[in-house]
């Protein structure tokens, strides 16, 4: 628990945000953003379409440079010091581009190149990952190959092969079936075990209200809530409600009506 008295200490935080702010054109995607994610957890970052979701995940990752504010992952500044805040991140994108014309082992040799690994660390650790996601069968096979599914899973695998203590999924459920989403989920809450942190978006509010410790919901680029789920049900005022209920009321939105 975050602790504000009089000798108490605050938690460690894995990202942090402040006064985050990203424009395109005439368009605010991101409008003064205050994040704050504890280390060891899975946080649900929660909006509808066009909430400002995805700029801030790449926001947080280094892909974007803000107009205004600052990024921290692990007290690390991604804007003064990119290289050393990148180093324990791992990011994978809503519809991963990977490079069709190499085969498993191939690419994650090259992923492990670009973080300097050596051969005698990387090559075991990339052969663990494609067995435990299940695609050991298909070493031998080209990436352009995969199915939307295999992709996905397969940038999982790159994003672990460094060992990161920091991974910000942006849907990373998208084009599993339920079988592969139920593996990613649990790898996922095995890494949050071993102390890593999670911070995932998701459409899928059923699968947040079971892994999220905490979650933020944002709307028109700011927090609008944030919290564990019954902190956000008294807030919104919908006690014993699903995570649905809040995200509707807090969002100001309303399901559509169903036919009579």
């Amino acid at each position: 628990m975050e602790m504000t008295s009089l000798g108490s200490t605050e938690p460690t935080l894995a990202c942090e945000t402040r006064g985050l702010r990203k424009r395109f054109g005439s368009t605010v995607a991101v409008d003064g953003l205050d994040l704050r994610v504890p280390q060891g957890m899975l946080y649900g970052f929660l909006g509808p379409n066009g909430a400002g979701k995805t700029t801030s995940i790449r926001l947080l990752s280094g892909l974007l440079k803000p107009d205004q504010g600052e990024v921290m992952i692990q007290g690390i500044s991604v804007i003064r010091e990119p290289a050393a805040a990148k180093r324990p991140l791992a990011y994978v994108p809503d519809d991963p581009v990977l490079y069709g014309k190499l085969r498993p082992m191939e690419y994650l040799e090259f992923v492990s190149a670009l973080w300097s690994l050596p051969a005698t660390e990387s090559q075991p650790r990339a052969e663990e990952l494609l067995q435990t996601l299940g695609l050991w069968e298909k070493r031998d096979d080209y990436l352009e190959t995969f199915s939307r599914g295999m992709k996905q899973k397969m940038a999982l695998a790159g994003a672990l092969v460094h060992a990161p203590t920091v991974m910000l999924l942006d849907e990373p459920l998208t084009g599993l079936d339920a079988a592969a989403a139920r593996l990613v989920k649990d790898i996922l809450l095995d890494f949050v075990r071993r102390g890593g942190t999670v911070v995932l978006t998701t459409h899928i509010l059923d699968v947040a209200e079971r892994l999220a410790e905490r979650i933020g919901i944002i709307t028109s680029g700011r927090l609008a809530a944030e919290g564990t789920l019954d902190e956000l049900r008294q807030r919104a005022g919908e006690t014993g409600g699903t995570l649905e209920d809040v995200f509707l009321r807090v969002t100001s939105a309303t399901p559509p009506e169903l036919p009579a």
